[in-house]
C-alpha cells in the first residue's frame, strides 16, 4: 500500500526536550506507519531548514544530527539522531525531478537540520531508516513547490515517506506577550485558530486553488507567516500524493498560544494512517 506523504510541525527546538501533544503524537505516528503500510525504505525530508538556491539532495551515506540554533539548554545539544543516508535513492529522485524539468544537484555531504530530526527522534527513535534531506528554494512559489512534489508522487508506490516539515504556523515575534515569553501551555490566539481551521477545511475539501492564493485568502495569513519558509514544506508533501489530494489532519495543537504543531496526510491513504494512529498499537507505544 502507497505512503501517504505528511506535513509534520517541527516547532520549537525545545520540542526535542519538552514533547508535549505534539510528541505523543509522533511517538504513535512511528508505530502506526509500520502497521497500516510497514517499514518505509527511507524517507525524503524536505524541511523548512534546509533552503538552498536550487534543490539539493544531501546524498551522504551516513547523516548527525546538526544543532542548528543556539540559546538553548545544553541538554539540547548533547541529542543525536544519527540516521543512515540514501544515496542510492538520491539519484532516483534526481531523476523524477529532470522528467518534470527541475534541475536539481545531488552532493555527497550530510546532516539534518533540526526540522528533521527532532520529529524523527519520536517517530523513528531508532534512527534506522535512511534519510535523503532535498533542499528547496524559499523564494519559489507555492505552485513550484507543489509541482516539485508532483514529480517525487511515485517514490510512495516505492515504499518511499515523503515529509515536509515546517510549522503551521510561524510567527515568532507572537510569542512575546507583554511579560516577556509565552508560556508553552498559552491559550491560543483567535487569529492562529481561524488560520488552522482554514488550512484544514479547504485541505480536506481539496481547494488547491485557495490554498495556492493563501497568502490572500486565509484568514491573518500574513500575521501567521510573516515569512513563507515554514509553510513552504506544506505544498512539497500535498503535491507528492498527486493530483488534487485531499488533506487529512493527522493532528493538532498549539504551544506557545501561535506555535502550531498540526499534521498532516495527503492522498486517498490518509484517512487509513488517521485510523491506525487510533488503534491500540499506536495508542500503547505513545
Amino acid at each position: 500500500m502507497p505512503l501517504p506523504p505528511l506535513f509534520l510541525s517541527h516547532g520549537s527546538p525545545m520540542t526535542a526536550l519538552e514533547p508535549g501533544a505534539a510528541g505523543a503524537f509522533l511517538r504513535r505516528l512511528g508505530p502506526a506507519i509500520r502497521a497500516r503500510f510497514g517499514a518505509p525504505r527511507a524517507i525524503l525530508a524536505v524541511s523548512a531548514h534546509t533552503l538552498t538556491r536550487v534543490p539539493v539532495l544531501l546524498a551522504a551515506a551516513q547523516h548527525e544530527a546538526v544543532h542548528d540554533f543556539y540559546g538553548f539548554p545544553e541538554a539540547l545539544y548533547r541529542l543525536r539522531y544519527d540516521a543512515p543516508g540514501a544515496p542510492a535513492l538520491a539519484g532516483c529522485v534526481q531523476a523524477l525531478l529532470a522528467q518534470a524539468g527541475i534541475e536539481c544537484e545531488r552532493l555527497a555531504e550530510g546532516g539534518l537540520d533540526h526540522g528533521i530530526w527532532t520529529p524523527l527522534s519520536f517517530a523513528f527513535p531508532e534512527a534506522e531508516v535512511p534519510v535523503l534531506p532535498l533542499g528547496f528554494v524559499s523564494s519559489w512559489s507555492p505552485a513550484r513547490l507543489l509541482a516539485l512534489g508532483r514529480a517525487l508522487a511515485p517514490l510512495a508506490a516505492e515504499g518511499v515517506l515523503v515529509i515536509g516539515s515546517g510549522s503551521l504556523t510561524h510567527n515568532l515575534r507572537l510569542l512575546q506577550g507583554g511579560g516577556g515569553r509565552l508560556p508553552m501551555d498559552a491559550p491560543e490566539l483567535p487569529q492562529s485558530a481561524a488560520f488552522r481551521a482554514w488550512v484544514a477545511e479547504r485541505a480536506a475539501a481539496a481547494d488547491w486553488a485557495a490554498l495556492l492564493d493563501y497568502r490572500r485568502q486565509a484568514p491573518f495569513a500574513a500575521l501567521m507567516h510573516p515569512s513563507d519558509e515554514h509553510w513552504l514544506p506544506f505544498y512539497v508533501a500535498a503535491g507528492a500524493a498527486g493530483e488534487n489530494a485531499a488533506g487529512t489532519r493527522l493532528h493538532e495543537s498549539v504551544t506557545y498560544g501561535c506555535l502550531a504543531m498540526d499534521a498532516y496526510a495527503f492522498g486517498p491513504q490518509g484517512s487509513s494512517l488517521q485510523q491506525a494512529l487510533q488503534e491500540p498499537t499506536a495508542t500503547a507505544l505513545g
